[in-house]
């Protein structure tokens, strides 16, 4: 049952998701069965508490967990059922990930730190370079490729990181807390790099963050609590109810 949505509009699917986690002898019910769609092209904002489930959520739609039970498709396979190597194949074809750690490797200069997903996908070295320098291009970091992530500021260092997460054209881009390590003026200019990924690519973006004034640039909010949905609303509803 790998390919029960065929929906192009779908990007996609999670039904009834659940995640048990064992610690200590204690149960713990990460998630309680949460369910929702995002469609191709759409920006969405996840929020909640902290042990709401927003990380663990995260996980399980960038392809790093698997749930306990229920279905997750993306482009209509159910990744759910999915072994490890397949999980892997699927991170790299169709997710970019960025952190409110940068993962940076400090060793290396901006060009070969964005270059690194296409050399662990087995391409040859001067393509990955040129499509390094293409991806920092796009995140206004062109004059910066041979710096190293010392000589460059914590903006610098997140655009760096977000340039990495584009580099093997993902479909989807996944994005924890994002802006949470940087002042809001340098938020603000990561912010736009998003919205404009989504409005000329067409990418899908889903981004985790507890600041309102963040979620608040997406095009549809869902509200996390215990494990649950507790709202999923379009930022166009809110708007007209203020």
């Amino acid at each position: 049952m790998n390919n029960l949505l065929t929906n192009e509009s779908i990007r996609l699917h999670a039904d009834n998701l659940k995640i048990t986690y064992i610690i200590g002898g204690n149960r713990i019910e990460a998630l309680k069965g949460v369910s929702f769609e995002v469609k191709t092209g759409e920006f969405i904002a996840i929020t909640g508490t902290s042990g709401s489930g927003k990380s663990t959520l995260m996980h399980l739609l960038g392809c790093l967990d698997v749930p306990t039970s229920g279905d997750y498709f993306i482009d209509g396979e159910n990744v759910a059922t999915m072994n490890r190597d397949e999980l892997a194949a699927i991170r790299n074809q169709k997710i970019g990930f960025i952190f409110q750690k940068f993962h940076l490797l400090p060793d290396l200069n901006a060009i070969d730190n964005v270059a690194l997903p296409q050399l662990y996908a087995e391409k040859p070295e001067v393509e990955a370079q040129k499509k390094a320098i293409q991806a920092l291009e796009s995140v206004q970091l062109g004059s910066r490729i041979d710096h190293f992530p010392f000589q460059l500021s914590g903006g610098q260092q997140q655009r760096v990181a977000i340039a990495r997460s584009l580099i093997n054209d993902p479909t989807l881009l996944l994005a924890d807390e994002p802006t949470g390590n940087l002042d809001s003026e340098t938020g603000e200019a990561i912010m736009k790099i998003f919205k404009k990924l989504n409005k000329e690519k067409q990418t899908t973006i889903i981004i985790v963050t507890h600041e309102p004034e963040i979620a608040e640039q997406a095009d549809r909010i869902i509200d996390l609590r215990d494990g649950l949905i507790k709202s999923d609303t379009k930022i166009s509803t809110l708007l007209s109810i203020v």
